[in-house]
């Protein structure tokens, strides 16, 4: 397995799937920065509606 910042072989399991403790706060600041993103799909009120008719509800604490 590569490290996916360094791309070095990871041969310690402690920080896995990171190489070093090093990559993986290279990693933890990428996402606090707002450096990974992902698309959202938005939601019509037809599909919200859907959703909340099939899936059952749970007790808020």
């Amino acid at each position: 397995m590569k490290c996916p910042i360094c791309k070095k072989e990871v041969t310690d399991l402690k920080y896995r799937p990171f190489c070093c403790k090093r990559c993986a706060d290279i990693d933890l600041a990428n996402w606090f920065n707002e450096e990974y993103r992902f698309q959202a799909t938005e939601i019509d009120e037809k599909d919200l509606e859907e959703l909340e008719k099939n899936c059952p509800q749970q007790d808020e604490d």
